[in-house]
């Protein structure tokens, strides 16, 4: 189903024109896609946001919200440069309530041969908080671009937010304000354009992750580690454990149990990678669901844990018949890396295996 929230015919610039002839205020305009192939291709729906972010634009899409016609989880395409940031914050509270995802990305337009976008799009301003309400926000892509403008006093710019309500709706977003300070200067009301780069490693956008997190028991006799990754399609955990004798690795995607049940049916064999290189392969088999999850667990060759203090990724995957068809997730091992390190120091002290490595002893 295709739905236009949109009154009368719009002009380039976002104003509309009654059929009396008349013209009304500029106002933002909803497209929503949710016919068959998009949610089976794109795994939701894509509801496009363009024009002019206008006073009552939050409340016409809860009205959407209410209705069922945008349902959560659906994927929001944002493309504007003007508008209120009052709205664009009650738009971005909304995305989060309904945990959705956010993305830059022109409105289709009906050609001859079908819909088509235009090439890039623009979104500063309102549409930026907006944005950031975004439970999954996608870094920019092509020339799509995103830009910043930082918030004045309200007495010297009544229609820009005070630097307190602004702050402190980024605050509730998840938003690190000490990622912002460094951020080039700009002219007064002028937008600061953010490069993808800058937004992932601010984490302003987060590329549809959350924060990786993390839990450990480093006592002996054995300790554990245990990564926590949530991203729309699941949730994820992959543990260590050190026993006398042996390491263990084991990765969990919750999916619930239909989920899990089609991808283990459909697996010829299963792995996991370190910095995208493929080891501890099996065949079918070796991957089992458990209540709601797939598991796969390997035990770890003792001798190779120092490799994931230096490693920058690790993933566990199921693939099936098809190349197409790969389950799985990959963790970033930065922001664990202190963990890693404790947990390996422990792992030793709990476990003595042969001499380690001089190069892994310190630190």
């Amino acid at each position: 189903m295709w739905l236009l929230a949109c009154a009368g015919a719009a002009h380039a610039d976002g104003a509309m024109v009654r059929s009396d002839g008349d013209a009304t205020p500029p106002r933002m305009a909803i497209q929503v896609k949710d016919d068959r192939m998009t949610v089976a291709i794109a795994g939701a729906p894509q509801v496009h946001l363009y024009g002019v972010i206008d006073a009552d634009a939050p409340q016409r899409f809860e009205a959407l919200l209410k209705s069922g016609k945008i349902p959560p989880g659906s994927d929001i395409y944002l493309n504007s440069s003007q508008g209120e940031p009052a709205a664009g914050m009650a738009l971005g509270r909304l995305f989060r309530a309904g945990s959705m995802t956010t993305h830059l990305g022109t409105p289709l337009r009906k050609r001859r041969g079908g819909y088509r976008g235009v090439k890039a799009a623009v979104c500063s301003g309102a549409c930026a908080y907006a944005y950031f309400g975004g439970l999954y926000r996608w870094a920019p892509t092509g020339s799509d671009r995103i830009g910043l403008v930082r918030p004045r006093s309200a007495s010297n710019a009544p229609s820009q937010p005070a630097g307190g309500e602004a702050d402190a709706y980024l605050k509730d977003m998840g938003i690190d304000l000490d990622a912002l300070a460094p951020l080039p200067p700009s002219p007064a009301d002028a937008p600061i354009w953010l490069t993808a780069d800058q937004m992932t490693r601010a984490g302003l956008a987060n590329n549809g992750r959350l924060p990786l997190t993390t839990k450990s028991w480093l006592l002996p006799p054995a300790p554990f580690l245990e990564l926590h990754q949530e991203n729309r399609h699941g949730n994820h955990r992959l543990v260590l454990q050190c026993r006398p004798g042996s390491v263990t690795l084991t990765a969990y995607d919750l999916v619930g149990a239909t989920r899990a049940r089609q991808i283990v049916a459909h697996e010829t064999r299963s792995y996991f990678e370190v910095d995208r290189q493929e080891v501890l392969a099996a065949p079918r088999g070796a991957a089992r669901v458990v209540d709601d999850a797939v598991v796969i667990s390997r035990p770890w060759p003792p001798t190779e844990l120092g490799r994931l203090l230096s490693s920058m990724s690790i993933g566990a995957w199921v693939g099936g018949r098809r190349s197409a068809f790969r389950y799985g997730t990959t963790f970033m091992l930065y922001p664990a890396r202190h963990a890693i390190k404790d947990f390996y120091n422990a792992c030793w002290r709990a476990a003595p295996w042969p001499a380690r490595p001089a190069s892994q002893k310190k630190g």
